[in-house]
């Protein structure tokens, strides 16, 4: 099973449905976390499960949702409630709080995945205006089993290899 996972798009239209289009055939969830500085009714944003950023205004989309992966269950936030600029212990309280296995989150622009206790914390970074790298990165979640595999890749669909990380979740 995999997810592809991408925030702070802040407007792009293109590129999100160029994401779509590249792995419809390969990815089962389509998540987004927030900053999209689109409506629901936008049709390229539609596939996406959105949580709201802080510059999404209205109230088109939830600030946090959780999503069922498999047998994981994935927290989704844009971050900016839980201060994870500074942080990560608000969010991963959150999530235990929750049940999460995953995070999902974004605000920060600066892409990266790690394992914090028994919980994965994965940030793919921005699309639009990406922090601390020059690649405008999205990252996809595969679920092998009990592995979790996060792998990042360039806009242009270029594959990072050393960003990934493997790692296992119970």
């Amino acid at each position: 099973m995999k997810a592809l996972i991408v925030s702070d798009s802040h407007g792009l239209y293109d590129e999100l449905h160029t994401l779509y289009a590249r792995h419809k055939d390969e990815v089962d969830i389509f998540i987004h976390c927030g900053d999209s500085e689109l409506s629901q009714e936008d049709e390229v944003i539609k596939p996406y499960a959105t949580v709201q950023g802080n510059c999404d205004f209205g109230d088109d989309f939830p600030a946090e949702s959780v999503i069922s992966f498999d047998t994981w269950s994935i927290f989704v936030t844009h971050g900016h409630l839980f201060n994870v600029k500074s942080t990560l212990l608000n969010v991963s309280l959150k999530a235990r709080e929750v049940g999460a296995d995953i995070v999902c989150f974004g605000h920060s622009h600066i892409a990266g995945a790690e394992k914090i206790d028994d919980c994965l914390f994965i940030n793919p970074g921005s699309i639009r205006l990406p922090k601390g790298s020059k690649y405008k990165t999205y990252a996809i979640l595969e679920k092998r089993g009990k592995k979790a595999i996060v792998d990042f890749y360039t806009l242009e669909g270029d594959n990072l290899p050393d960003w990934s990380l493997k790692t296992t979740l119970s």
